[in-house]
């Protein structure tokens, strides 16, 4: 594990390099709410896909997750901040210009990165996000009360109860989530998304409620594509053998 420091945020990251040929093109990795990189990407094999497909893999841990510092005031959460954590982060590996993907959050995160630091994306991966970017917060605010339930026996909301469930499997500090999500509310207006240059995949399962319609979304996109994940959901999505060879073969047009 590396760590570097954004603007007094310590951030925690991993650098593999490729396995395969090396084709000199490295993709950034930025996880969803309560995961870190190793759950969203090490443990779903993403990681080792892409390192074997020729790519230089890097993947934070977001502020508040994972083994990055843990803050407890909402604003330091805002998306355009987690998105410079993003792009520090390249400015500390010496690297100008990555492909970028995303889950989730971290989809919101990477659309930020791509409109407002647009000369570092070449391409988007927006997976588990849809037209939730444009319609509405990141997650229910709810979801910040989940974190400071006293169990997870006090809730009965199916969707709080997922992610305090989640939160807990990933043994995260649940204050920090709940100042993360109520920081982390900034969506995108339908300009602002027609804004984003660099071609994009936006990647959804067909079962998933929580990440809006996948389609939609890529319709606003200049550049943009939607990939289907068949009879998934919001969490089965993240690994399937699918959206991998759909990322694979979007990331490897010219």
């Amino acid at each position: 594990m590396h760590f570097f420091d954004s603007n007094g945020v310590r951030i925690a990251y991993v650098d593999v390099a490729p396995t395969g040929e090396d084709l000199g093109e490295p993709i950034l990795l930025i996880h969803g709410f309560a995961s870190n990189h190793a759950v969203n990407w090490v443990n779903t094999m993403w990681v080792r896909t892409l390192a074997h497909a020729g790519r230089r893999v890097i993947a934070l841990d977001n502020r508040g997750h994972g083994q990055s510092d843990k803050l407890y005031d909402p604003a330091q959460y805002a998306t355009s901040i987690m998105a410079r954590d993003a792009a520090g982060l390249l400015d500390h590996l010496g690297l100008r210009r990555v492909d970028v993907m995303g889950y989730s959050m971290g989809a919101r995160i990477t659309a930020f990165l791509a409109l407002e630091h647009p000369d570092r994306v070449r391409r988007a991966v927006l997976g588990g996000l849809g037209d939730r970017l444009v319609k509405a917060a990141a997650l229910p605010g709810n979801i910040a009360q989940a974190m400071e339930a006293a169990s997870l026996d006090e809730l009965t909301d199916p969707m709080q109860r997922m992610f305090r469930a989640f939160a807990e499997s990933t043994k995260s500090d649940l204050r920090a989530l709940a100042a993360c999500i109520r920081g982390n509310r900034q969506s995108l207006t339908e300009r602002g998304a027609g804004a984003i240059a660099c071609p994009t995949l936006v990647a959804v399962g067909t079962k998933d409620e929580v990440s809006g319609d996948g389609p939609a979304l890529a319709r606003l996109l200049p550049r943009g594509r939607a990939l289907d994940i068949p009879g998934r959901d919001h969490n089965l999505a993240v690994g399937d053998k699918v959206y991998k060879q759909g990322v694979l073969d979007f990331l490897a047009e010219a």
